[in-house]
């Protein structure tokens, strides 16, 4: 079985073992990805190689800790990866931070080489998220993508936007409340 063959898991399982030649396999697979993400949290393609850099030594190191009942291989690393990322944005003055929305950029993160029902489901879903998001009033959806997409508490948002901290949580509830009456189960994480 060649590498392009085998499986993400058993990819990681080899990783586990200390196979080097594993990490640049998923390395491969994901590293695009990886940066995708890490550049749509940071805005900024230095620190996005950075944080991709560390999510793959950290796969390297915990690899053991992944569990495939509990996700895929590509939705931990993605995990990883914005965990990463975020903790780079708070490290970030606050004043520094931007009040930009990076929803339009989910159409570009997609798993590499999906298989074609895999596709068709992906794509499907990110349709269904893209319109219960655009049907969100702008200020629920700039709120809630500060906190999703920049990482930023409910405190920052609050000071960054000058609006009352129970204003800025009122509007990421609702916001949460209606894409889980919108997304279905199918599509929701």
């Amino acid at each position: 079985m060649s590498s392009s063959d085998e499986s993400d898991a058993a990819v990681v399982v080899r990783i586990a073992r200390g196979d080097r030649d594993a990490v640049r396999v998923l390395y491969h697979r994901y590293a695009g990805l990886v940066f995708g993400l890490a550049t749509r949290v940071l805005g900024d393609s230095a620190l996005a190689e950075d944080v991709a850099q560390d999510v793959f030594v950290n796969v390297w190191k915990k690899a053991g800790t992944y569990r495939a009942d509990r996700a895929t291989v590509s939705t931990w690393l993605m995990r990883i990866a914005r965990n990463r990322a975020i903790d780079v944005v708070r490290r970030v003055r606050p004043s520094e931070r931007r009040a930009t929305s990076a929803w339009d950029d989910l159409e570009s993160a997609s798993d590499p080489a999906p298989g074609p029902s895999d596709d068709a489901a992906r794509d499907q879903c990110r349709e269904e998220v893209r319109a219960a998001v655009t049907a969100l009033p702008p200020d629920q959806r700039r709120a809630l993508s500060l906190a999703f997409f920049k990482g930023l508490t409910h405190r920052e948002i609050s000071s960054l936007l000058g609006e009352p901290l129970g204003t800025v949580k009122t509007r990421i509830r609702d916001a949460m409340r209606k894409l889980r009456g919108e997304i279905s189960e199918e599509c929701a994480p």
